[in-house]
């Protein structure tokens, strides 16, 4: 086990929320009020808590299923742990949760009067991960980031105390082009988790068999497909950006911030010519700064 990892393992709380480096996006940045920043950690902490639950990405050792009451011989089964950790979110609701990350949570839910659905969305997302793993229709994959995705803007939101039906509607527009994006930079570790978020019809449109997504490179009706999906989530991207100009102040540069991580990515995948097999395409931090002038002018 390496030193992070022993570091995880001790530290499960740590080691989740030491990843909110590695988004495409800021979550929750230096300039944001503390207040901000505490509230959005926390809610960050439980959204990639359910994730790692959902993929099987928890720190070794356990110690998340011993927190949450599971029994060692169920600690592999994922269906428990995220049955295990939706009962500890509702004591979050009412009573005190057994996991730190959703004991930090629970001020952050009674300060900014947050409700149970967004959160149980989050773990619908992951149990449905369990269970479905193709995508017959592009409706369908939106249908699926309206759990996975679209709860994390609404909460957002939320903790900022701006939410209002259009804007919860472009929230939801980038949200969804935020997942979609990460799903093309990570079209092979999917892969290798028997998982496609490519829809079907899409791949036989563009004659894509899934054995064309294994290979070390991808070929010309690969680029073509994931042309296809990035365009998609551009226009998304484009289409919810008027959200920023919404708002005022630092919140207004948070959400420059998500439109332009999203923006940045796509860029970066066209710039690997859409062969996204090789390794996620990833941004700079130059092109990133970039596109939050771009976003913050009005740009796109």
């Amino acid at each position: 086990m390496t030193g992070t990892g022993t570091a995880r393992a001790l530290d499960p709380e740590r080691g989740t929320l030491d990843k909110a480096a590695g988004e495409n996006f800021p979550v929750a940045p230096f300039f944001l009020p503390r207040a901000w920043r505490t509230d959005l950690m926390a809610v960050y902490g439980f959204a990639r808590l359910v994730d790692d639950i959902g993929d099987g990405d928890l720190a070794p050792g356990g110690a998340d299923a011993r927190l949450l009451g599971v029994s060692p011989q169920q600690a592999q089964d994922r269906l428990v742990l995220l049955d295990a950790f939706e009962a500890d979110l509702r004591r979050v609701f009412g009573a005190t949760p057994r996991h730190p990350l959703l004991r930090r949570l629970q001020p952050t839910v009674r300060r900014r009067c947050l409700t149970p659905e967004p959160f149980l969305a989050l773990i619908a997302a992951n149990r449905q991960d369990q269970l479905v793993g193709r995508y017959e229709t592009y409706d369908d994959l939106l249908a699926y980031c309206e759990l996975s995705a679209n709860p994390v803007g609404r909460l957002v939101l939320a903790v900022t105390g701006t939410s209002t039906p259009e804007r919860i509607r472009r929230s939801d527009m980038i949200c969804t082009a935020l997942q979609i994006v990460e799903h093309l930079q990570d079209v092979a570790e999917d892969l290798g988790r028997d998982r496609i978020y490519l829809p079907a019809a899409d791949m036989k449109r563009f004659h894509v068999e899934e054995a064309d997504l294994a290979t070390k490179s991808a070929g010309a009706s690969v680029r073509a497909l994931i042309a296809y999906e990035t365009q998609r989530a551009r226009d998304l991207l484009n289409e919810g950006a008027p959200l920023v100009g919404s708002v005022h102040g630092r919140l207004k540069l948070l959400l420059a911030g998500f439109v332009a991580g999203g923006r940045a990515a796509v860029r970066a995948i066209a710039a690997a010519d859409y062969d996204v097999l090789p390794g996620p395409p990833k941004p700079g931090k130059v092109r990133l700064l970039r596109e939050v002038g771009v976003t913050l002018r009005g740009e796109g």
